[in-house]
């Protein structure tokens, strides 16, 4: 397995079983991702080197879009995509094996957790990782302490609450909160 067939595969939302040969291939970059990880959050980094650390670990160049206050957390980190400048603050998690794409003038509040993976309801294949894309749009803010789970697409302009767990598409220009999340309100437009 290399990582063009594992990507494809990812974003193909295509199950990955126990027994397959993808299953390992993820251990091993979940290990590579804690390489890069432990030098951002284990050591005074200047914002250029974060920028590189977090390049190399994207396989991305993130110069001048990136503002990260470690620790960051990531079980794989190639299948993060940054569309413009991102505030990333202190505690986040992201699962991003099967794909989170971040717009332009996103704010990501303290231990945010944005996670495109699930399990199987069978017993027999609860190993099993299903993945699905997370899509966040430009301008979004997710408060702190929430969570984003697979397959959710937010909207432009978007404000998620804190705490907030969002398991379903969030439409532009509204705010999302409570468990599961649900529109609280439309943000009038200038």
């Amino acid at each position: 397995m290399d990582l063009t067939t594992f990507l494809n595969k990812m974003n193909n939302q295509e199950m990955v079983e126990v027994t397959s040969d993808a299953f390992p291939f993820c251990l091993e970059m979940t290990q590579r991702a804690l390489r890069i990880t432990s030098k951002i959050n284990n050591s005074y980094r200047t914002p250029e080197e974060i920028e590189e650390l977090f390049s190399e670990l994207t396989g991305e160049d993130v110069r001048g879009k990136l503002v990260l206050f470690p620790p960051f957390h990531t079980d794989f980190g190639q299948n993060t995509h940054l569309k413009g400048h991102v505030t990333i603050n202190s505690g986040v998690c992201f699962q991003d094996q099967g794909g989170i794409t971040i717009g332009d003038g996103t704010l990501i509040g303290h231990n945010v957790v944005l996670a495109t993976l699930n399990h199987d309801l069978n017993p027999d294949k609860r190993g099993c990782l299903l993945p699905k894309p997370i899509t966040i749009g430009k301008n979004v803010w997710i408060g702190s302490n929430a969570t984003v789970l697979q397959g959710v697409n937010v909207g432009d302009g978007a404000v998620i609450a804190a705490g907030a767990v969002v398991t379903r598409d969030v439409p532009a220009n509204t705010i999302v909160g409570g468990v599961p999340a649900k529109v609280i309100k439309t943000i009038p437009q200038n």
